[in-house]
């Protein structure tokens, strides 16, 4: 686990890092959607699933850094937060926090006063960190996520934030 004496650098993703993204994506998603998501959705999620995404989404993504090593990242287009996780090893430190600011901060810069996210009904951890930082339940919706044949319908919080001054 990092310590809060740990430097961290952010930097924007570059196609070495899809890997390391996927890794952390495939794991971090396991621990908060098993149990939460329709069958159809974690059917979906295969490892080859992140993989690909990954890829396909090194421009939307930023990583976090420590000692060398990918510590967590987000993925934000336009005013969407669309992905915050950190690697099983740093959760519980500092690193989701400096990525949900990176997050904000890249949200206001792409011409946006508020910032939206989507969160499982059921991951009550993620939740919490988000109120913690300042976030805004705004009740449930149904997420469209994307899924191999279409959208797949899961029941989400839309959570958001004013980034910027009106």
């Amino acid at each position: 686990m990092s310590t809060p004496e740990d430097p961290i650098t952010l930097r924007p993703a570059v196609p070495d890092d899809a890997e390391a993204v996927a890794d952390i994506w495939r794991q971090g998603w396991r621990d908060a959607h098993l149990g939460n998501v329709p069958d159809e959705l974690t059917a979906a999620r295969t490892p080859q699933s992140f993989s690909a995404r990954a890829a396909q989404h090194v421009e939307d993504t930023v990583v976090a850094v420590i000692d060398d090593q990918v510590a967590g990242f987000v993925m934000v287009v336009d005013d969407e937060v669309e992905q915050v996780y950190v690697a099983s090893h740093h959760r519980g430190s500092r690193v989701a926090t400096v990525l949900l600011a990176e997050a904000e901060r890249l949200v206001r810069e792409n011409g946006h006063d508020q910032a939206w996210l989507a969160v499982v009904a059921g991951n009550g951890r993620a939740r919490r960190f988000y109120e913690r930082q300042g976030w805004t339940d705004q009740g449930l919706f149904d997420h469209k996520a994307p899924g191999p044949t279409g959208p797949i319908s899961v029941p989400s919080h839309r959570y958001v934030k004013q980034v910027a001054n009106r």
